[in-house]
């Protein structure tokens, strides 16, 4: 019996030690997730970056990375659709990012076109009646910034993307039911396929303008904005333009597929004026090898560092046809990656 007995405490007195380490890793544990998630304790980061990752959301994180011009009002993601898989980022720009956006681009404006399917070339269409233009990616410290938060938010990488488009419509104008994907091989030979956008409203829009989806599936009249909507943005999922926020959404499915219900269009502005600036992003790293001659001054009264080569590479006639020659083709291969 003694022996039984003293078998039985030595049981339980294993069992206790176990019990405690058990007990103490789970309140370590606790403790330590505590401090992670109030920011008090962080992980170090994997790669060379001595910058700590914390357990906040990975939105925020991207949110306070991408800084830029003015400060951000309150921000959260809301989800408006599965099919096609569109995101609302709120505040995602600041008032000072849209305006500085809509100043630069006011100078350079002209008639929006849509690409040729045929020869990848732009081309006047009546089913876009907006004024644009192209900013260069990379262009300046603001716009490194806008592409680097966009880059964060939807995990593509910054050269994967196009450079900016800033998009003016006036009353009446607007922009037909359109895919952002390509149904051609020429266009695709460059990054390959568009897989995603993210378009920035850089203004509010009193009457009109909404970003419709007239293929989206799913209630669309639960969207808390309806009784907002012109009879045009009420003919399918509408987005109302508001300034600071971004809509992306997805062109192809995860399983790498197109997806036909992205179908979208502008909606005509009735009422005020409506900026956008629009970020189409590639399934492979995107390099713009357009070039063409634009009427500006020649580029020795103008000079290289005045920024006039634009996202299309447009290049300005040369005073001196002898000038035309290896030195800007260098230089040109340096930016445009001819």
């Amino acid at each position: 019996m003694a022996v039984k007995v003293r078998h039985s405490r030595l049981q339980a007195k294993k069992w206790s030690t176990v019990t405690l380490v058990l007990s103490m890793l789970f309140m370590l544990t606790v403790v330590l997730l505590m401090l992670l998630g109030l920011g008090i304790f962080s992980l170090p980061m994997s790669s060379d970056d001595s910058s700590p990752i914390d357990l906040n959301s990975y939105r925020r994180m991207a949110s306070e990375r991408g800084k830029g011009l003015g400060k951000r009002g309150e921000q959260w993601t809301e989800v408006i659709s599965w099919e096609p898989r569109a995101f609302i980022y709120h505040n995602f720009l600041s008032k000072e990012e849209c305006e500085y956006l809509i100043n630069l681009a006011k100078p350079h404006m002209t008639k929006s076109t849509v690409v040729d399917s045929k020869t990848g070339r732009s081309k006047d269409s009546r089913v876009r009646t907006s004024s644009g233009m192209f900013l260069r990616r990379g262009q300046d410290n603001t716009i490194k910034a806008i592409e680097k938060r966009i880059a964060d938010y939807t995990f593509i990488p910054v050269e994967h993307g196009e450079g900016l488009q800033v998009l003016h419509y006036e009353v009446g104008q607007k922009y037909d039911a359109h895919f952002d994907y390509f149904l051609d091989e020429f266009n695709t030979k460059n990054g390959g396929q568009r897989m995603a956008t993210m378009l920035m409203y850089l203004s509010d829009v009193e009457e009109g303008g909404e970003t419709i989806f007239p293929a989206a599936k799913g209630n669309i009249s639960a969207v808390p904005w309806w009784n907002e909507l012109s009879e045009c943005g009420k003919q399918g999922l509408a987005v109302k333009p508001k300034m600071g926020d971004a809509l992306l959404f997805w062109s192809m499915r995860p399983d790498a597929t197109l997806d036909p219900s992205s179908l979208h269009g502008g909606c005509p502005v009735i009422t005020g004026n409506k900026w956008s600036s629009t970020k189409w992003m590639h399934v492979e790293e995107y390099k713009d090898t357009k070039l063409k001659v634009i009427a500006v001054p020649c580029w020795e009264s103008v000079g290289i560092a005045d920024g006039i080569f634009d996202s299309n590479c447009s290049v300005p006639l040369s005073c001196n046809p002898s000038n035309s020659g290896l030195l800007l083709f260098f230089y040109l291969m340096g930016i445009c990656g001819v």
